[in-house]
């Protein structure tokens, strides 16, 4: 399991366009890295537009947002235009960077046990440390606690 103050494990994977992007990329800059389970769904959608409507907010106080799911990259195409998603998302179909990260865990809904993304956020500073990790991350209010920890 990941703890705060140790170095992120590095990734490289396709964003919305099929272009690689690593952890690498943003040397310098703080990243709000945030894993949730699927495009288009109400509790993801929400997550989503709530990291959108606070985007100014995100971008003044220097960091750069990166959503991760197992989604391919034409979900993730279309989750973009439908919501006007200003920020990168990245899949991982393979489920490597999830499992590096420790977010693709058993998961349990309505009596069925099944593995999938357990929705995880994090802030990794400059350096690639991380410095926040929020885990089993309730929606409501959760970017305003992220805005907090900036």
């Amino acid at each position: 399991m990941l703890k705060e103050g140790q170095k992120a494990p590095d990734f490289k994977l396709d964003d919305q366009d099929g272009k690689p992007v690593s952890l690498k990329d943003f040397k310098g800059k703080t990243v709000v890295l945030y894993f949730y389970p699927k495009d288009m769904t109400p509790g993801c959608t929400q997550e989503a537009c709530d990291f959108r409507d606070n985007w100014t907010a995100v971008k003044k106080k220097g960091a750069v947002v990166l959503g991760v799911s197992a989604d391919p990259i034409k979900r993730h195409q279309a989750f973009i235009g439908k919501y006007e998603l200003p920020f990168t998302l990245l899949s991982d179909e393979k489920k490597e960077m999830l499992k590096a990260y420790g977010v693709w865990k058993l998961k349990k809904f309505m009596g069925k046990e099944f593995m999938g993304i357990v929705r995880t956020t994090l802030i990794i500073d400059g350096a690639g440390k991380i410095k926040k990790i929020w885990d089993k991350v309730s929606v409501k209010d959760h970017v305003k606690e992220v805005l907090e920890n900036l």
